[in-house]
């Protein structure tokens, strides 16, 4: 699904990433861990799109097609979705209204005509339920006056309602405590499947206890220096990220 070969990056002159290689399948969940300044909200970021990165060197493929010369939006139109660590607050535009133009700029993108208003209400209900939120929170403007767990679990609504093929979650689990932890990443399992993928971006293990990722990647200055199964999260746990330093200057 996504093909990432020797990808350098940076902004401004500034190399940020190093040579970052990873594949991600379909139905599989991924975590990236690492310290600040890692490069890891910047690999989410050019995957989206965002034009402020450069890409110097490398590919990056989204089944098949290469990326670097869409838009954020035909990204999004192909199934990209990104979670953001800090949702921005658009006042006078409800949820509502934000997911119905959404969705229906992506079905057009499709060359498919808008979704039935009854239809969404009642997809907009289904998904609200097994996110456990309050049905209010259609009516109110986009994130404004929300506090970061009702943002983070409306990021995870917006991701229900899209049903992207490729999730990316930028730390999601910043500012949350331990209840809005459990049931964003509830509503995370309950949306993952065996055609979709979702990267999980993190600096803590916890959130890992809850979503469990088939793979844990850690990305130190730019580059992915150590690759494995969910224990490896547990190993920074212990170690910290000193001990990944040691392994990256092995490298």
């Amino acid at each position: 699904m996504l093909k990432i070969d020797n990808l350098h990056a940076g902004i401004e002159g500034n190399e940020i990433l190093k040579g970052i290689n990873l594949q991600v399948n379909p139905g599989e969940v991924h975590a990236i861990m690492g310290p600040n300044g890692s490069g890891k909200s910047t690999l989410s970021s050019i995957i989206a799109g965002k034009e402020d990165y450069e890409i110097t060197e490398g590919h990056l493929d989204f089944e098949g097609e290469d990326l670097q010369d869409l838009s954020p939006e035909e990204r999004a139109h192909k199934g990209i979705f990104l979670s953001f660590q800090y949702p921005v607050e658009i006042p006078g535009v409800t949820v509502t209204n934000f997911l119905k133009t959404a969705i229906n700029e992506i079905r057009k993108a499709r060359g498919e005509e808008p979704m039935p208003a009854n239809v969404m209400l009642k997809m907009m209900r289904d998904k609200m339920s097994l996110l456990e939120m309050d049905k209010g929170f259609l009516s109110r403007s986009l994130n404004e006056g929300f506090s970061g767990g009702e943002k983070k679990r409306n990021e995870i609504f917006q991701m229900a309602m899209l049903e992207p093929k490729l999730a990316i979650l930028d730390e999601t689990d910043s500012g949350l405590d331990i209840d809005a932890l459990r049931i964003v990443a509830n509503g995370v399992n309950k949306l993952k499947g065996k055609d979709n993928a979702i990267v999980v971006i993190t600096h803590y293990q916890r959130l890992l206890d809850y979503i469990v990722p088939d793979y844990v990647h850690v990305l130190f200055d730019g580059k992915i220096v150590k690759s494995g199964s969910k224990e490896l999260a547990y190993e920074l746990e212990e170690k910290g990220y000193d001990w990944i330093k040691q392994e990256a200057a092995t490298l």
